[in-house]
């Protein structure tokens, strides 16, 4: 009798006991999940970025941008006009800041590369401050502190939205978010004509790509530019 009762006294107090639901996330709490980890990586990587671009702007080599990007950039360099650079660079740069306290998730290509890597350098060339892009030296601590500048506001709009105790607005961000991933649905058909007009086995290519991107109801944009990337260096377009 006192064991059956000692039994069912144990098996109620096991009942009554509170269960924690929470998952436990590897390295919670450690720096490299911290939120003030976030400035300092970003600064490194901007810091990368940015002394590439001055490595083209002393020696016409090492940027980490889009050659179309680039483009920009270089026709300032020739002409003297940094506007488009900096407007494009600059642009960019502004919709990703906005974007990634939404979504979590920093765009490299966007923010970084042609952000920092583009538009910074043309707003700078454009005003005549040309140091931090003639000097080494100097080129390593400006992305630094363009990166961490990045970082740190990017984390204060988190907080002020995400993070905020009423949570009650994003200030349209996720209007910004959705309206590339909207347009790049279009683009599909244009990279095809781009791929064909480079040379037929490339055009073929990008065609399968898109076709297999449609019956697994993906977006035509990715299949196409894998197709025409793939069949490229299959079929390589002999140089001019």
């Amino acid at each position: 009798m006192t064991h059956a009762t000692a039994s069912a006294a144990s098996a109620g107090s096991h009942a009554g006991a509170p269960t924690s639901s929470k998952v436990n996330v590897p390295q919670e709490g450690s720096f490299w999940l911290s939120e003030w980890a976030f400035p300092l990586f970003v600064a490194m990587l901007a810091s990368g970025i940015f002394t590439g671009t001055h490595l083209y702007y002393v020696y016409h080599t090492g940027t980490f941008s889009d050659i179309a990007v680039t483009a920009l950039l270089k026709a300032g360099m020739e002409n003297g006009s940094y506007g488009a650079a900096a407007a494009f660079g600059a642009g960019f740069l502004f919709a990703r800041i906005i974007e990634g306290p939404m979504v979590g998730i920093l765009d490299i290509g966007g923010s970084l590369q042609t952000g920092v890597g583009i538009g910074i350098p043309a707003m700078l060339l454009a005003a005549g401050i040309t140091a931090p892009l003639e000097n080494f030296w100097l080129a390593l601590p400006t992305g630094a502190l363009c990166g961490a500048l990045i970082g740190l506001l990017i984390i204060a709009i988190r907080r002020a939205t995400l993070n905020s105790p009423g949570n009650t607005s994003t200030f349209g961000a996720d209007v910004m978010m959705g309206a590339g991933n909207s347009a790049g649905r279009y683009l599909g058909p244009l990279v095809i004509i781009a791929a064909a007009t480079a040379s037929l086995p490339v055009g073929i290519g990008s065609t399968i790509g898109a076709l297999l991107f449609y019956l697994w109801k993906k977006p035509l944009t990715g299949g196409a530019i894998l197709g025409a990337m793939l069949f490229g260096v299959i079929f390589p377009i002999p140089g001019s």
